[in-house]
């Protein structure tokens, strides 16, 4: 038995059948916090004033585009306040779709892809088969406008029980998986100022950004506190953020009969 709202529940099924959800910033202040935050650390490792971020590779050449996006990355995570920022752009719905008592993931992702450039490719994947758990979703941050090439894709959500039928065509290259499912991939438009919430049990990806403007998002991933885990742990790669008062009692109780 369901005891949720019909809206939930067709706000529930929405996500279950497509894979993913794509909204506008639910926190204004965060959202523009993360984004000056980015621009202001991109400046200031590259000693500009002022940089629009569509055009980043005019700034970088390919062969040191690695370099500079660990550099940022470490420059990012360092700041203390990115993670609440972060989860506030999409607390509405993580708590929604993840469940109200979630673990977050320690670091925050940095991709960056410039036009033209094969060397940014991440090819068609799904966390779980990197040990990632099958109830964790992704939250996924443009910091400019992501379209075509210049975004992503993932399978549409209503192949999600039976892509993987087949299991000898997944033991494969991925650029045979790629051209297996080409057909029934869904290329994202995600805006900046908005945030992409998907399934990443689905298979998903870039190909070459033939567009004429740079990619560059961020992304983390988001469970239920008690939901499985795989390969990625409690303090190692997740930290609780919101723990509820039961749980905190729970967690504390002895009994006096042991």
């Amino acid at each position: 038995m369901n005891f949720f709202s019909r809206k939930d529940i067709k706000y529930f099924n929405n996500f279950v059948r497509k894979g993913y959800l794509i909204k506008n910033t639910e926190n204004k202040k965060s959202s523009d916090y993360l984004i000056k935050t980015f621009e202001n650390l991109t400046c200031k490792i590259l000693k500009k004033k002022n940089i629009d971020l569509n055009y980043l590779h005019k700034y970088i050449s390919v062969s040191d585009l690695n370099e500079f996006r660990i550099e940022l990355y470490n420059k990012v995570n360092a700041d203390k306040n990115i993670r609440l920022n972060y989860f506030k752009i999409g607390q509405e719905s993580l708590f929604n779709i993840v469940g109200n008592e979630l673990m977050m993931q320690n670091k925050l992702n940095v991709s960056i892809q410039f036009p033209n450039d094969d060397s940014s490719i991440l090819p068609i994947h799904s966390d779980v088969w990197q040990g990632n758990s099958p109830y964790e979703a992704n939250l996924w941050i443009p910091l400019v406008n992501c379209y075509k090439t210049k975004s992503m894709f993932i399978l549409d959500g209503k192949y999600r029980y039976n892509y993987f039928k087949n299991k000898k065509n997944f033991l494969s290259s991925s650029g045979k998986i790629y051209k297996i499912l080409k057909k029934k991939l869904i290329w994202l438009k995600v805006n900046k100022g908005q945030f992409l919430l998907f399934d990443q049990t689905l298979p998903h990806g870039n190909i070459v950004n033939v567009e004429k403007q740079t990619r560059i998002s961020m992304n983390c991933r988001f469970k239920s506190i008690f939901s499985p885990y795989k390969n990625k742990k409690i303090a190692e790669y997740f930290s609780p953020i919101s723990i509820r008062a039961m749980t905190e009692i729970g967690n504390k109780y002895e009994s006096p009969y042991l």
